[in-house]
């Protein structure tokens, strides 16, 4: 972690043909610059190397195809430790040719394994309707056996003379149709053949016990076989079409007993055959699969690396010459021996004649914001970045966030026993951190919070630190040093009796009697206010004069933080037209409310405590030029408080006019801006600033030579511009200081909110528990801590301190961050292999 963003510069890359690939591959693993788009007119489609990322997006579809085959085999795919290198372009067409052969392969076997399932499938229907449609055949009483049926078939009544009937006598023969229809279809199914046939069919049907999956979409079906018996060729075909309409699977019917045994028989015979193919199929097919997928994950990474370099090298554009490539990159000036390594390194793999190099180059873009983190400052550097990335080369608030962001938290979550639990649970997390990001979990809020560890782990320290100044474990205090209020003495010295014990309900403790009060208590609260009755007053009190302190001193602190924008951008103007004016004001009015308030602890005592006055009746007595009826709280109070005032009020205008004068006195022959020779970048300080300053560098550093800083266009001044800008920041500044210091009584009411939640908690929960005082109460206290323990987790750990972690954000955006830090500028995104998403990753199959 950095004071500031590191700097930055613009450089060129000549890359030389043959290269190019290997040089920009070295930058992908180190990471170092971040690559400017040299062909912005130019289409993604009209790119030199369009041919080239088209083959990577195949092998991508080759590879996804490859990956969905190994998890449905759910077989795992080895990860290894160190990522591969990204394949020469020689090698390119090898992996392609890899992958389509196994594509290829894994296609037809598929195609197969489908069709040797489809076809047993069918003969498994086909067993169970001959199974079926026998019990139809040889059933005795055919009312029972076959369910819904339609017997009303016209001229059925048998000839005495002939003993044929009516239908056999017009030449009509009997037909059967047999098949398997979806459950669900059923009922429709049977209201269709009674409407089209007029009763001339007879339907008989059951449902097969164990499930079948479907021909067509596979899925798994409840299915019924069916038996339609028919008179003649005309109503035949129109069962057919029926059926055809029902999507029924239909199979031939054998018409005797020993046909529809040897057809059992040899479908017994088949389905035998057919499950040990697929068995051996399943077999080849695992083996290749798996042999597959020892090599997966080193081929998607390999062609993610290759598209990304496609990618970049499309950002590059050609010399006059044709044989060069030439890209612009930003690079922090401490890399740029690395970027050197990195081209010398790329140049010996392509076999180039002529080496690639850099070239650092001027310019008056604003350059992009580095800040490097570890995994410890990356927490803190993600709080800061959520307001706005800082600017080119600002002050970054991050180092100090650390320790005032996990402290502004725990003044409101102030508890020894919540920040032991939160202490050992981030704790856990940080042990664990290798083996969590190994399993890399798909769960958005549990990867929030083991992002978090850290933060979690200092929020959970500092509050058990405050958790020990305010004396409260679980709402509840802990006698550590023994407490320093004495009841005896009370007795001792005669100021209570029996008597006066057992008349008054509420007794108080005088500290003004000999030995009643020893001292202050060693460290924090003492645990005898955990037993008053005035105990909320007493915190209330002190509480919200903490929250005024620590607020001033934080706002305080981000003001002073400015003045080292100010003077490493060279606007030394600010520091005494914008810094001084605002500090002072802050100074003069808050500052010395919070003078009032230690002056106040310190000078008067619990003997004349009764005579201290108002504070905050003081403060308003300052504004109004009133408080000649009121006790002075020290000598010379209304003399040096009108001093304060008048100086407040003057900074105003210097705040308001001195920064816009100044400027138009310097665009109208004042002092000119002073340059030098050599490397100069221009940034313009603020949105709202009329002024551009330069900021000179020169270039120390072997092989580059002096050359002539190109620099920005000209702004016109605009006075009114300025003016305007500059009353919105006066009034903004001035109105914030009142209402900036107002809000960190936030600090006061979530620690009280907190204080009595924990109590409330405790009073409703557990003393229900430890008021059974027989045995059965031991067995019941068990249950009770469960519920206790949930809700602590839940309410007090889970809901407060989410509560607290947002307000404590908003203490740092709103009340300090706005005093120095503008975040407007835009991040570094370096070209690392190592940042780049992966698709495959994403869907899940890696």
């Amino acid at each position: 972690m950095v004071f500031r963003s590191e700097e930055m510069c613009l450089a060129q890359l000549f890359l030389q043909s043959g290269s190019e690939y290997d040089c920009i591959s070295e930058l992908g693993e180190l990471g170092l610059v971040e690559f400017r788009d040299l062909n912005p007119s130019v289409s993604s489609f009209q790119r030199r190397f369009v041919s080239e990322i088209k083959r990577c997006e195949e092998m991508e579809r080759i590879l996804g195809f490859l990956l969905r085959e190994i998890q449905k085999a759910k077989i795992a795919v080895p990860q290894e430790d160190e990522s591969p290198l990204a394949p020469p372009p020689r090698q390119v067409l090898e992996i392609m040719e890899q992958l389509q052969r196994l594509e290829m392969e894994l296609s037809e076997v598929a195609k197969n394994k489908d069709k040797l399932q489809r076809n047993l499938l069918e003969l498994t229907e086909y067993t169970h309707m001959l199974k079926i449609t026998r019990s139809f055949i040889h059933s005795r009483s055919r009312h029972e056996a076959l369910g819904p049926q339609y017997e009303e078939f016209p001229t059925m009544e048998t000839d005495s003379a002939t003993g044929s009937t009516g239908m056999q006598r017009l030449g009509a023969k009997l037909g059967f149709i047999s098949g398997l229809i979806q459950r669900v279809k059923v009922e429709a199914f049977e209201r269709m053949l009674w409407r089209v046939c007029k009763g001339y069919t007879i339907l008989s049907y059951t449902e097969v016990d164990e499930s079948l999956a479907d021909l067509d979409t596979g899925e798994i079906n409840k299915s019924v076989v069916f038996l339609i018996s028919f008179w003649g060729d005309q109503i035949g075909h129109k069962v057919q079409k029926i059926c055809d309409c029902y999507h029924c699977h239909l199979y031939p019917h054998p018409e005797n007993d020993e046909e529809r045994a040897d057809v059992l028989d040899s479908l017994r015979t088949r389905i035998q055959d057919l499950n040990n193919v697929l068995h051996r199929t399943d077999d080849y097919l695992r083996q290749v699969l798996q042999k597959a997928a020892e090599s997966a994950y080193a081929w998607v990474v390999q062609v993610k690396k290759m598209k990304a370099i496609y990618h970049i090298l499309n950002l590059c554009s050609f010399d006059v010459t044709n044989k060069c490539l030439i890209a612009e990159v930003w690079c922090p000036v401490s890399d740029l021996a690395n970027l050197r390594g990195a081209l010398e390194k790329g140049s010996r793999k392509g076999d180039a004649t002529v080496p690639s190099f850099v070239n650092r180059i001027p310019s008056s873009d604003t350059p992009p914001t580095l800040l490097r983190s570890n995994k410890f400052t990356t927490g803190f550097q993600s709080i800061v970045e959520a307001y706005g990335v800082g600017d080119y080369r600002e002050v970054s608030p991050a180092p100090y966030t650390i320790i005032t962001f996990p402290f502004l938290f725990a003044v409101m979550f102030g508890d020894l026993g919540h920040g032991m639990i939160m202490s050992l649970f981030a704790l856990w997390m940080v042990l664990t951190e290798k083996n969590q990001k190994k399993k890399r979990s798909s769960n958005e809020i549990w990867m929030t919070f083991f992002h978090g560890r850290y933060i979690i782990l200092m929020m959970g320290l500092f509050s058990i630190y405050t958790g020990l100044i305010y004396n409260d474990c679980f709402s509840k205090s802990l006698n550590i040093f023994g407490s320093g209020w004495s009841v005896k003495a009370m007795f001792t010295n005669q100021q209570w009796t029996n008597k006066t014990v057992q008349t008054n309900a509420l007794l108080t403790l005088d500290p003004n009697v000999s030995r009643v009060f020893s001292g202050p208590y060693p460290f924090g609260i003492d645990p005898i206010w955990n037993l008053a009755v005035n105990r909320l007053s007493f915190l209330n009190s002190y509480k919200m004069k903490m929250s005024v302190i620590v607020g001033v001193i934080h706002m305080s602190f981000g003001v002073v933080l400015s003045v080292f924008n100010h003077l490493h951008f060279g606007q030394k103007f600010s520091v005494y037209l914008l810094f001084l004016p605002e500090l002072l004001f802050l100074i003069c009015l808050f500052g010395y409310l919070v003078f009032m308030i230690l002056y106040k602890w310190l000078a008067f005592s619990a003997h004349n405590s009764s005579q201290a006055p108002s504070i905050l009746i003081h403060f308003i007595n300052m504004f109004v030029m009133q408080g000649k009826d009121v006790t002075p709280l020290y000598p010379g109070q209304t003399g040096l408080q009108v001093f304060l005032l008048l100086i407040a009020v003057m900074c105003v205008p210097v705040l308001l006019l001195g920064k816009p004068l100044y400027l138009y006195w310097q665009q109208r022959g004042g002092k000119g801006l002073r340059r030098r020779r050599g490397y100069e970048r221009v940034r313009r300080v603020s949105e709202d600033d009329g002024s551009i300053t330069s900021i000179h560098e020169e270039d120390e550093e072997e092989g580059f030579d002096e050359v002539t800083s190109r620099e920005a266009p000209p702004k016109q001044f605009d006075f009114a511009d300025v003016l305007m800008h500059q009353a919105i920041h006066t009034i903004e500044y001035c109105l914030g200081c009142v209402s900036n210091t107002a809000s960190y009584l936030r600090l006061w009411a979530l620690s009280l909110a907190h204080a009595q939640l924990s109590e409330v908690l405790w009073a409703m929960v557990m003393r229900l528990g430890f008021k059974i005082t027989t045995k059965v109460g031991v067995v019941f206290l068990v249950p009770v801590f469960g519920l206790f323990a949930t809700l602590t987790v839940s309410i007090l750990l889970v809901m407060e301190g989410l509560s607290a972690f947002l307000h404590a954000l908003r203490l740092h955006w709103v009340e300090f961050q706005n005093k120095f830090y503008h975040g407007t500028g835009v991040k570094f995104l370096p070209f690392d292999f190592s940042q780049l998403p992966s698709v495959f990753e994403q869907d899940g199959l890696l």
